[in-house]
Protein backbone atom coordinates (compact mmCIF):
# COMPACT_ATOMS: atom_id res chain seq x y z
CA UNK A 1 0.00 0.00 0.00
CA UNK A 2 2.67 2.48 0.87
CA UNK A 3 4.71 1.44 -2.40
CA UNK A 4 1.48 1.97 -4.24
CA UNK A 5 1.00 5.24 -2.95
CA UNK A 6 4.99 6.33 -3.50
CA UNK A 7 4.28 5.40 -6.65
CA UNK A 8 1.56 7.70 -7.49
CA UNK A 9 3.55 9.97 -5.42
CA UNK A 10 6.34 10.15 -8.06
CA UNK A 11 3.88 9.91 -10.74
CA UNK A 12 2.40 12.94 -9.76
CA UNK A 13 5.57 14.80 -9.58
CA UNK A 14 6.53 14.11 -13.08
CA UNK A 15 3.08 15.41 -14.26
CA UNK A 16 4.19 18.56 -12.57
CA UNK A 17 7.21 18.72 -13.56
CA UNK A 18 6.43 18.13 -17.28
CA UNK A 19 3.32 20.98 -16.51
CA UNK A 20 6.44 22.95 -15.15
CA UNK A 21 8.36 22.81 -18.28
CA UNK A 22 5.46 22.91 -20.63
CA UNK A 23 4.60 26.10 -18.87
CA UNK A 24 8.40 27.78 -18.65
CA UNK A 25 8.18 26.58 -22.50
CA UNK A 26 5.20 28.99 -23.38
CA UNK A 27 6.67 31.57 -21.06
CA UNK A 28 9.82 31.79 -22.92
CA UNK A 29 7.63 31.80 -26.02
CA UNK A 30 5.80 34.21 -24.55
CA UNK A 31 8.57 36.61 -23.88
CA UNK A 32 10.53 36.16 -27.06
CA UNK A 33 7.37 37.20 -28.69
CA UNK A 34 7.44 40.53 -26.39
CA UNK A 35 10.68 41.51 -26.97
CA UNK A 36 10.31 40.77 -30.33
CA UNK A 37 7.40 42.97 -30.35
CA UNK A 38 9.44 45.60 -28.82
CA UNK A 39 12.24 45.45 -31.11
CA UNK A 40 10.07 46.07 -34.08
CA UNK A 41 8.09 48.60 -31.83
CA UNK A 42 11.44 50.36 -31.44
CA UNK A 43 13.05 50.11 -34.94
CA UNK A 44 9.41 51.58 -36.11
CA UNK A 45 9.75 54.09 -33.54
CA UNK A 46 13.38 54.48 -35.40
CA UNK A 47 11.97 54.01 -38.93
CA UNK A 48 9.47 57.31 -37.93
CA UNK A 49 12.69 59.19 -36.44
CA UNK A 50 14.18 58.65 -39.73
CA UNK A 51 11.07 59.33 -41.69
CA UNK A 52 9.92 62.32 -40.06
CA UNK A 53 14.11 63.96 -40.64
CA UNK A 54 13.43 62.60 -44.32
CA UNK A 55 10.44 64.26 -44.61
CA UNK A 56 11.50 67.42 -43.09
CA UNK A 57 15.10 67.27 -45.19
CA UNK A 58 12.81 66.87 -48.45
CA UNK A 59 9.82 69.47 -47.55
CA UNK A 60 13.06 72.33 -46.81
CA UNK A 61 14.61 70.95 -50.80
CA UNK A 62 11.04 71.29 -52.01
CA UNK A 63 10.76 74.92 -50.73
CA UNK A 64 13.93 76.06 -52.09
CA UNK A 65 12.96 74.45 -55.24
CA UNK A 66 9.83 76.38 -55.35
CA UNK A 67 11.84 79.23 -54.97
CA UNK A 68 13.69 78.57 -57.26
CA UNK A 69 11.03 78.00 -59.85
CA UNK A 70 9.14 80.92 -58.69
CA UNK A 71 12.52 83.00 -59.41
CA UNK A 72 12.48 81.18 -62.84
CA UNK A 73 8.62 81.93 -63.47
CA UNK A 74 9.70 85.83 -62.74
CA UNK A 75 12.96 85.58 -65.35
CA UNK A 76 11.10 87.68 -67.96
CA UNK A 77 10.77 90.34 -65.65
CA UNK A 78 14.48 89.95 -63.89
CA UNK A 79 16.15 90.76 -67.24
CA UNK A 80 13.76 93.72 -68.21
CA UNK A 81 14.54 94.99 -65.18
CA UNK A 82 18.60 94.25 -65.55
CA UNK A 83 18.13 95.76 -69.30
CA UNK A 84 16.61 98.90 -68.30
CA UNK A 85 18.72 99.39 -65.67
CA UNK A 86 21.66 99.21 -68.26
CA UNK A 87 19.86 101.52 -70.95
CA UNK A 88 19.95 103.47 -67.72
CA UNK A 89 23.63 104.04 -67.47
CA UNK A 90 24.06 104.20 -70.97
CA UNK A 91 21.41 107.32 -70.84
CA UNK A 92 24.12 109.14 -68.31
CA UNK A 93 27.21 108.70 -70.06
CA UNK A 94 25.21 109.88 -73.28
CA UNK A 95 24.30 113.31 -70.79
CA UNK A 96 27.70 113.45 -69.49
CA UNK A 97 29.15 113.15 -73.13
CA UNK A 98 26.67 115.57 -74.65
CA UNK A 99 26.89 118.12 -71.47
CA UNK A 100 31.19 118.07 -72.10
CA UNK A 101 31.32 116.02 -68.55
CA UNK A 102 32.95 112.97 -69.98
CA UNK A 103 35.70 112.24 -72.79
CA UNK A 104 34.32 108.83 -73.26
CA UNK A 105 32.40 108.46 -76.67
CA UNK A 106 29.61 105.90 -78.31
CA UNK A 107 29.11 104.45 -81.74
CA UNK A 108 26.17 102.69 -82.39
CA UNK A 109 26.51 100.54 -85.08
CA UNK A 110 23.55 99.96 -87.02
CA UNK A 111 22.74 97.69 -90.23
CA UNK A 112 19.61 98.22 -92.50
CA UNK A 113 17.54 95.97 -95.12
CA UNK A 114 18.39 92.73 -93.68
CA UNK A 115 18.41 90.07 -92.97
CA UNK A 116 20.22 88.09 -95.96
CA UNK A 117 22.71 84.96 -95.91
CA UNK A 118 25.50 87.58 -95.61
CA UNK A 119 24.39 88.95 -92.19
CA UNK A 120 25.49 85.41 -90.90
CA UNK A 121 28.98 86.44 -91.60
CA UNK A 122 28.44 90.09 -90.27
CA UNK A 123 27.04 88.35 -86.51
CA UNK A 124 30.30 86.22 -86.44
CA UNK A 125 32.57 89.26 -86.61
CA UNK A 126 30.39 91.14 -84.04
CA UNK A 127 30.52 87.88 -81.80
CA UNK A 128 34.55 87.80 -82.63
CA UNK A 129 34.75 91.47 -80.59
CA UNK A 130 31.97 91.27 -78.35
CA UNK A 131 30.22 94.01 -80.21
CA UNK A 132 26.55 94.43 -79.98
CA UNK A 133 24.45 95.67 -82.51
CA UNK A 134 21.39 96.73 -83.89
CA UNK A 135 19.23 95.47 -87.14
CA UNK A 136 16.51 97.57 -89.06
CA UNK A 137 14.93 94.92 -90.82
CA UNK A 138 12.22 94.55 -93.45
CA UNK A 139 10.52 91.87 -95.05
CA UNK A 140 11.27 93.19 -98.84
CA UNK A 141 13.04 90.15 -100.11
CA UNK A 142 10.73 87.85 -98.39
CA UNK A 143 11.28 84.03 -96.48
CA UNK A 144 14.21 82.87 -98.76
CA UNK A 145 17.30 84.89 -98.42
CA UNK A 146 18.14 87.14 -101.15
CA UNK A 147 21.67 86.55 -101.36
CA UNK A 148 21.16 82.55 -101.21
CA UNK A 149 17.43 81.06 -102.20
CA UNK A 150 18.45 77.69 -100.24
CA UNK A 151 18.33 79.08 -97.26
CA UNK A 152 15.16 80.14 -94.88
CA UNK A 153 16.12 83.77 -93.80
CA UNK A 154 13.51 84.50 -91.21
CA UNK A 155 15.27 82.41 -89.04
CA UNK A 156 18.21 84.81 -88.32
CA UNK A 157 15.07 86.91 -86.36
CA UNK A 158 15.85 84.44 -83.93
CA UNK A 159 19.52 84.36 -84.22
CA UNK A 160 19.90 88.14 -84.13
CA UNK A 161 18.79 87.90 -80.05
CA UNK A 162 20.28 84.73 -79.30
CA UNK A 163 23.56 86.71 -80.22
CA UNK A 164 22.35 89.54 -77.88
CA UNK A 165 21.15 92.50 -80.11
CA UNK A 166 18.91 95.28 -80.85
CA UNK A 167 15.90 94.37 -83.88
CA UNK A 168 14.51 97.52 -84.87
CA UNK A 169 11.61 98.50 -87.41
CA UNK A 170 12.38 99.36 -90.96
CA UNK A 171 8.88 98.70 -92.45
CA UNK A 172 7.47 95.72 -94.09
CA UNK A 173 8.20 96.47 -97.67
CA UNK A 174 10.45 99.17 -97.51
CA UNK A 175 8.83 100.69 -100.75
CA UNK A 176 10.36 103.63 -101.28
CA UNK A 177 9.26 104.12 -104.97
CA UNK A 178 6.46 101.73 -104.88
CA UNK A 179 3.85 103.74 -102.03
CA UNK A 180 5.66 103.01 -98.97
CA UNK A 181 5.04 107.20 -98.32
CA UNK A 182 2.01 107.92 -100.42
CA UNK A 183 -0.18 108.83 -97.36
CA UNK A 184 0.39 108.65 -93.69
CA UNK A 185 -1.24 105.41 -93.65
CA UNK A 186 0.75 103.44 -95.96
CA UNK A 187 3.39 103.97 -93.69
CA UNK A 188 2.32 103.25 -90.82
CA UNK A 189 0.37 99.82 -92.27
CA UNK A 190 4.08 99.01 -93.26
CA UNK A 191 5.07 99.58 -89.95
CA UNK A 192 2.96 97.92 -87.90
CA UNK A 193 3.32 94.95 -90.57
CA UNK A 194 6.96 94.69 -89.71
CA UNK A 195 6.11 95.04 -86.43
CA UNK A 196 3.59 91.66 -86.14
CA UNK A 197 6.06 90.23 -88.46
CA UNK A 198 9.03 90.45 -86.12
CA UNK A 199 6.97 90.01 -83.21
CA UNK A 200 6.01 86.16 -84.81
CA UNK A 201 9.31 84.78 -85.87
CA UNK A 202 11.01 85.88 -82.36
CA UNK A 203 8.65 84.65 -79.85
CA UNK A 204 6.90 87.89 -78.67
CA UNK A 205 9.52 90.58 -79.18
CA UNK A 206 8.83 94.27 -79.83
CA UNK A 207 10.65 96.91 -80.99
CA UNK A 208 9.72 100.53 -80.73
CA UNK A 209 12.68 102.12 -82.71
CA UNK A 210 12.59 102.84 -86.47
CA UNK A 211 14.35 104.14 -89.24
CA UNK A 212 12.83 105.35 -92.26
CA UNK A 213 13.75 103.56 -95.53
CA UNK A 214 15.89 105.70 -97.32
CA UNK A 215 16.05 108.24 -94.18
CA UNK A 216 13.58 110.83 -92.89
CA UNK A 217 14.00 113.08 -95.43
CA UNK A 218 12.35 110.07 -98.32
CA UNK A 219 8.96 111.03 -96.33
CA UNK A 220 8.18 114.25 -97.96
CA UNK A 221 5.63 116.47 -97.11
CA UNK A 222 4.15 113.23 -94.89
CA UNK A 223 7.19 113.31 -92.98
CA UNK A 224 5.74 114.93 -89.93
CA UNK A 225 2.06 113.73 -89.73
CA UNK A 226 3.98 109.85 -89.96
CA UNK A 227 6.26 111.12 -86.94
CA UNK A 228 3.53 112.05 -84.96
CA UNK A 229 1.46 108.56 -85.21
CA UNK A 230 4.86 107.47 -84.57
CA UNK A 231 5.24 109.26 -81.22
CA UNK A 232 0.73 108.09 -80.87
CA UNK A 233 2.39 104.72 -81.08
CA UNK A 234 5.14 104.79 -78.88
CA UNK A 235 8.04 104.92 -81.61
CA UNK A 236 10.92 106.73 -81.89
CA UNK A 237 13.39 106.98 -85.10
CA UNK A 238 16.71 107.47 -85.73
CA UNK A 239 18.58 108.55 -89.43
CA UNK A 240 22.53 108.41 -88.91
CA UNK A 241 25.39 110.55 -88.35
CA UNK A 242 27.98 108.22 -90.29
CA UNK A 243 28.39 105.43 -92.46
CA UNK A 244 30.45 103.87 -95.69
CA UNK A 245 28.48 104.76 -98.11
CA UNK A 246 27.30 101.03 -99.13
CA UNK A 247 23.69 102.41 -99.67
CA UNK A 248 24.75 103.69 -103.12
CA UNK A 249 27.84 102.69 -105.42
CA UNK A 250 31.02 100.93 -103.86
CA UNK A 251 33.65 99.96 -106.23
CA UNK A 252 36.23 99.19 -103.53
CA UNK A 253 37.07 98.36 -100.05
CA UNK A 254 39.41 101.77 -100.45
CA UNK A 255 36.45 103.99 -101.49
CA UNK A 256 34.20 102.48 -98.08
CA UNK A 257 37.27 103.37 -95.52
CA UNK A 258 38.03 106.82 -96.92
CA UNK A 259 33.85 107.54 -96.81
CA UNK A 260 33.66 105.94 -93.12
CA UNK A 261 36.91 107.72 -91.65
CA UNK A 262 36.07 110.88 -92.83
CA UNK A 263 32.71 110.81 -91.42
CA UNK A 264 33.52 110.12 -88.08
CA UNK A 265 33.32 113.34 -85.85
CA UNK A 266 31.02 113.15 -82.97
CA UNK A 267 31.38 112.41 -79.95
CA UNK A 268 28.29 109.89 -80.19
CA UNK A 269 27.51 107.95 -84.04
CA UNK A 270 25.06 106.16 -85.30
CA UNK A 271 26.65 104.41 -87.83
CA UNK A 272 24.95 103.64 -91.15
CA UNK A 273 25.37 99.86 -93.03
CA UNK A 274 24.18 97.40 -94.59
CA UNK A 275 24.48 93.47 -93.58
CA UNK A 276 24.43 92.25 -97.36
CA UNK A 277 27.04 94.27 -98.73
CA UNK A 278 30.39 92.39 -98.97
CA UNK A 279 32.43 95.23 -99.39
CA UNK A 280 31.14 96.42 -95.47
CA UNK A 281 31.71 93.17 -94.15
CA UNK A 282 35.26 92.53 -95.55
CA UNK A 283 36.02 96.55 -93.43
CA UNK A 284 33.58 95.46 -91.13
CA UNK A 285 36.70 94.43 -88.50
CA UNK A 286 38.75 98.01 -89.66
CA UNK A 287 35.67 100.02 -88.66
CA UNK A 288 35.27 98.30 -85.08
CA UNK A 289 38.76 98.21 -84.67
CA UNK A 290 39.50 102.03 -85.64
CA UNK A 291 36.05 103.31 -83.29
CA UNK A 292 37.84 101.59 -80.30
CA UNK A 293 41.03 102.93 -81.25
CA UNK A 294 39.60 106.31 -81.40
CA UNK A 295 37.72 105.70 -78.07
CA UNK A 296 34.54 104.88 -78.89
CA UNK A 297 32.43 102.68 -76.93
CA UNK A 298 30.77 100.51 -78.92
CA UNK A 299 26.50 99.93 -78.11
CA UNK A 300 22.98 99.29 -79.24
CA UNK A 301 20.44 101.38 -79.78
CA UNK A 302 17.76 101.69 -77.26
CA UNK A 303 14.45 103.66 -77.35
CA UNK A 304 15.68 106.01 -74.11
CA UNK A 305 18.39 107.10 -75.79
CA UNK A 306 19.41 110.87 -77.35
CA UNK A 307 20.12 110.01 -80.52
CA UNK A 308 16.32 108.40 -80.64
CA UNK A 309 13.59 111.10 -81.90
CA UNK A 310 10.68 110.88 -80.07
Amino acid sequence: MEKQSRKYEKQFIIVELFLLLILTFILYITNNNKIEKINNYNQTNRDIIYLKSEITNKSYEIEQLNKKIESYNDLDGQLISLKQEYYNTIKELEDKILKGESNKKIAYLTFDDGPYYNTYKVLDILDRYGVKATFFTTSINGEYCFDNKSQNCYILYQEYLKRGHTIANHTYTHGIWKGLYSSTDSFINAVKSQEDHVKNLSSGYTTNILRFPGGSASAGSNKYAIIERLRQMGYGWVDWTAGDGDGGKLYSTEQAWNNFTSSINQNIEVVLLHDYNGITTAILPDIIEYLQNNGYILLPLFYESNVINK
